[in-house]
């Protein structure tokens, strides 16, 4: 009876051993991922810096004339259009119709501060939230599409604020500034950054 109580004990001693082992293995490895979870995390931007503004990068060759793209910095939606000449013209002619037509009273780079709103005529970079309450305006760029004058433009849907082709606000709009024009630049001919100007500057 002994031995076989012995013989109980050394079975029951090795189960034992087998699972403070496999335990002490486990915890260390558990141990180890939590250990690499903030090196992992270095290797990329942090939130914090995504927030900050990390310069977001647009190859504006797959955007066709007349089309408008959406990307984020920010997390602001960016609205990247296109342009076509007919466009372009429909922005001349109803500066009388707007409550900032100058864009003096709204945000915009220096080199954004003229009737296009843009570096160039082709295209159209803007912050796409109302400067209302933030919602997201729609594009409605054909003529007439709104009501017979319409240019053609930014509609937000939520309370009927307009804005033209270079984003500027419609009198009889809640919205009481034109539509915000981040920095950007062109490094080459195709690609477009948005969060950073030519001299770098976010």
């Amino acid at each position: 009876m002994a031995d076989h109580a012995v013989v109980a004990d050394d079975e029951v001693d090795l189960s034992r051993r087998k699972f403070l082992t496999r335990a002490t293995i486990a915890t260390g490895a558990v141990g180890a991922v939590f250990a690499a979870i903030p090196f992992i995390e270095s290797w990329s931007p942090s939130e914090r810096a995504r927030a900050q503004g990390v310069p977001t990068e647009l190859d504006l060759s797959k955007v066709e004339p007349g089309q408008m793209t959406t990307t984020v910095w920010r997390r602001s939606p960016i609205y990247v259009v296109r342009r076509t000449p007919d466009m372009v013209a429909r922005i001349a002619g109803h500066d009388d119709q707007l409550k900032d037509a100058q864009s003096g009273s709204s945000i915009q780079p220096p080199y954004a501060k003229n009737p296009l709103r843009a570096r160039s005529a082709e295209f159209l970079v803007l912050i796409g939230t109302c400067t209302h309450l933030g919602c997201l305006p729609k594009q409605r760029f054909e003529k007439g599409e709104l009501y017979a004058s319409w240019p053609g433009g930014f509609f937000c849907p939520c309370h009927g604020s307009r804005f033209d082709l270079a984003g500027r606000v419609f009198q009889g709009s809640p919205a009481s500034t034109n539509l915000v024009v981040p920095p950007y630049s062109y490094p080459n001919p195709r690609t477009l950054v948005v969060g950073v100007d030519e001299k770098g500057a976010a």
